[in-house]
């Protein structure tokens, strides 16, 4: 994944109701319900053998290594409480928006006698609920990173940089360097 799709992601899981499972074992069994009680599927997602699954599950082993522990906690995330994320993204690209907070270089194509040099801005924006649809649709059909980027620029570029058609107009705008981006929906 990308930085962008990663703070898709990351802005889902805060949507949360309730916490994930504490306890290895019960994030493990709670994997291999996801996959309907099959821990060889487990297995291969997490890259162990079937056996350390199923010892996991029995509580015979409680303390995965560090790099192990990441990978259970970042399957567990990415799969807690779908409906309520669902709901949180449908809310966002219906109604709500999303708000975006970025630090990155913006690379400008404008008009002839101005400056098209990119610079490092802060940028934290709300955006309407049109570009939170098409970057939960995008995300949903596979895109890219760099196709996400594009649609979060352009967001940027018509709400911030254009103040809704009130200015700039030909003004382009493409995100060139991202130091980080967050969403918040």
């Amino acid at each position: 994944m990308g930085i962008l799709a990663d703070s898709i992601e990351k802005a889902s899981a805060a949507t949360a109701t309730r916490p994930i499972p504490k306890s290895a074992g019960a994030q493990m069994r709670f994997l291999v319900k996801q996959y309907k009680g099959s821990t060889k599927a487990v297995a291969q997602l997490l890259g162990i053998s079937q056996r350390t699954v199923e010892r996991y599950v029995k509580d015979q082993i409680r303390r995965p290594r560090r790099e192990l522990a990441a990978r259970i906690k970042r399957e567990v995330r990415r799969r807690w409480q779908p409906r309520v994320r669902q709901k949180a993204q449908q809310r966002a690209a219906q109604r709500t928006g999303i708000t975006i907070e970025t630090r990155a270089r913006f690379g400008f194509t404008a008009a002839p006698g101005t400056t098209d040099d990119g610079r490092i801005r802060l940028i934290t924006q709300h955006l309407p609920p049109a570009y939170a649809a098409r970057l939960f649709d995008a995300q949903a059909a596979g895109a890219t990173e760099q196709q996400l980027q594009n649609i979060a620029a352009e967001g940027l570029q018509e709400i911030y940089f254009k103040d809704r058609g009130r200015r700039a107009d030909g003004l382009m705008v493409a995100f060139t360097d991202i130091d980080y981006v967050e969403l918040n929906f």
